[in-house]
């Protein structure tokens, strides 16, 4: 049995003090969002999104069969095996809610599911109600049981629960349930030497050390990350590209395999290379996430273009409407890129950060925040299929059987905050726009600013300082995009940190004005499924062509773009929700003659288009609030 001593580490996501970091976090509470259209999203996830999703976790059984293990009630497992896993994922953001504001209905409820999972936690600390219930041997099909991943997801949540209401009650099962794992696995006598096929495990044990101080954690960590590669899946007769386990961690030079399992152990090893000062290790998932950037990304920060096996492609095979670009890859890629921005202070994974979260993460949620997409493809055809419940043609959907990515939704909402800065050198660094305020305790003392915007939709940042010690340092960040950007009327560079070069003080104002004109932008010539084509961008938003905003006529299938006429822009704040209408010119390309079939002799002409319409094109997260219809993001040039 390992020796837990509890520490006062604060913050999701806080490194240790002799972690390899350039950048620490500021802790829960330092930073908070008010406004905007972040303020309203962290609203509607607190009011609607939230309260939902606990109705669906007892709709669906996932509640029920942790109360049915813990003697609460009676009944068989329903559901996926891995069906633990939403409920903690539920309490890691309800409790990062209560945290952010206290409410005593919160906290009943979290204990309240707190007491069932504790209760269906066997004497010995293994916990997952599926197994337990179905009479499945232990750990007998790792590959596909889940059992560490749902694990982790406990970790996680408790972790979260303590830093968050100071209440130990499911700290206390995942301190017994992570020495039950250290007892078991590893390569001791009798120890088993497997690793689970969907990590997470990596990430939680490390975040339990952070918690507690027990090393065993982040041993057992850097044990599971080590262990990748060394032909334990295939050892199975499983195929191990699919788990992320083809070659080992320090070896591999791109993401491959299920998109969400891969960025998962990509944000799990950079936390054990820091956490043991592991610069080889932190070195290759540096270069690994360049990859999959360079070649497996879509433009919207999506991952993942095949259905099949939810995974990666080959380089640059980034199809359109059968992208899959699952909700939970850019959230586990968001949490790896805020890893390497704290291990290196790159400004790169900062922008990483924001395009997916304003792109392929916010696509996944309706305006509501009771609706969901857990496929984000960048093109849907006029008349498309849905032939299940996961494909967007159907529009987003209340839950699904397997709801891995509302709640993860969800927790990400609850710890939003803590991605906006960071410090470092007595320096305050911000790295996310939203109206809110930002304090950052510096070697003289707080330095306070209250952030106003309209950003993404506006350009300009103001930070009004209320307060600043002596030698208080500010860096704002530049998107890579912003060129053209100033600070305080100085032009800046884009794509780094700009530092604000006078002294700070109370009733300062410093402003940053960032070049947000709508774009046009092209991609690499291999992504063949857009050769041709160009794309809307305007500041950090992806915009896309819905067919509820087209002209009588103008099919999305068949329009074609104007490339060198100018783009225009209108703020719309009574189209959904308020937000900004970006303009083109295009065409209608008419179609050819049914009788002579999709082909056509490579010499004959190309029917001309008869006249132009304007296209008008919103920004992506907020398609398909108005019910399912064709979209798409890439469009042919005329």
């Amino acid at each position: 049995m390992t020796t837990t001593t509890f520490r006062t580490v604060r913050g999701p996501a806080e490194p240790t003090g002799s972690a390899i970091t350039t950048l620490r976090p500021l802790p829960p509470g330092s930073a908070t969002l008010d406004g905007g259209l972040w303020g309203h999203r962290l609203r509607v996830n607190r009011e609607a999104s939230v309260p939902e999703g606990l109705g669906h976790l007892r709709e669906y059984g996932n509640l029920r069969n942790l109360e049915i293990a813990a003697g609460l009630a009676e009944g068989e497992a329903t559901g996926p095996i891995f069906a633990d896993s939403d409920v903690h994922k539920w309490l890691e953001a309800a409790a990062w809610e209560y945290g952010r504001e206290p409410d005593e209905a919160l906290l009943a409820d979290i204990l309240e599911v707190t007491r069932a999972v504790a209760g269906a936690q066997a004497p010995d600390g293994y916990l997952d109600s599926v197994p337990q219930l179905r009479g499945v041997e232990r750990y007998s099909d790792l590959p596909w049981s889940h059992e560490h991943y749902c694990a982790g997801h406990l970790m996680q949540a408790a972790v979260a629960q303590v830093r968050a209401t100071g209440r130990r009650d499911l700290l206390d099962v995942a301190v017994r349930l992570a020495d039950h794992l250290v007892e078991t696995f590893g390569d001791g006598d009798g120890q088993l030497r497997e690793v689970d096929g969907h990590p997470v495990i990596e990430t939680a044990l490390v975040e339990l050390y952070r918690e507690t101080g027990t090393r065993a954690y982040l041993d057992l960590a850097r044990w599971f990350v080590e262990a990748r590669g060394t032909g334990i899946i295939e050892s199975h007769g499983k195929q191990p590209t699919y788990f992320s386990d083809r070659v080992r961690v320090r070896e591999a030079t791109t993401a491959e395999g299920h998109a969400v399992r891969a960025v998962y152990l990509g944000a799990g090893a950079t936390d054990v290379a820091v956490e043991t000062g592991d610069r080889e290790l932190l070195a290759a998932l540096e270069r690994q996430y360049a990859a999959m950037v360079d070649g497996k990304q879509y433009l919207t920060g999506g991952l993942g273009s095949r259905w099949d096996g939810e995974s990666f492609g080959d380089p640059h095979e980034l199809p359109n409407d059968r992208a899959y670009a699952e909700t939970c890859a850019a959230i586990g890629a968001v949490q790896w890129a805020w890893r390497l921005l704290l291990a290196t202070g790159d400004a790169r994974y900062a922008d990483q950060i924001e395009r997916m979260l304003l792109n392929g993460f916010l696509s996944g949620l309706s305006l509501a925040g009771t609706e969901y997409f857990y496929v984000n493809p960048l093109q849907v055809r006029t008349g498309a299929h849905p032939e299940e419940e996961r494909n967007p043609a159907a529009g987003r959907r209340p839950w699904f059987g397997c709801a891995c990515c509302p709640p993860n939704i969800m927790r990400t909402l609850s710890s939003l905050e803590g991605y906006l800065a960071t410090v470092a050198d007595g320096t305050l660094q911000v790295h996310q726009y939203a109206p809110g305020t930002i304090a950052a305790e510096l070697p003289g003392g707080t330095l306070r600013v209250r952030v106003e915007t309209g950003y993404p939709y506006t350009g300009r940042v103001t930070l009004h300082v209320e307060e600043a010690p002596e030698g208080a340092g500010l860096a704002l960040r530049v998107p890579h995009w912003a060129d053209g950007a100033t600070l305080d009327g100085a032009p800046v560079a884009a794509g780094g940190y700009a530092t604000v070069g006078r002294a700070l003080a109370a009733n300062d104002a410093v402003v940053l004005e960032l070049p947000v004109a709508p774009r046009l932008t092209a991609a690499d010539p291999r992504v063949d499924d857009v050769r041709g084509c160009v794309a809307i961008e305007r500041g950090p938003l992806v915009y896309a062509l819905e067919q509820a905003d087209q002209e009588a006529g103008a099919v999305v299938d068949d329009v074609r773009i104007d490339a060198s006429a100018a783009l225009g822009d209108q703020e719309r704040p009574d189209l959904l929700g308020g937000t900004v209408v970006v303009t083109a010119t295009g065409t209608v390309q008419p179609r050819p003659d049914a009788a002579d079939g999709p082909y056509r002799p490579a010499s004959a002409p190309v029917p001309a288009a008869a006249g132009t319409v304007t296209l008008r094109a919103i920004p992506y997260h907020l398609w398909a609030n108005r019910g399912p219809q064709a979209m798409r993001v890439w469009v042919p040039v005329a």
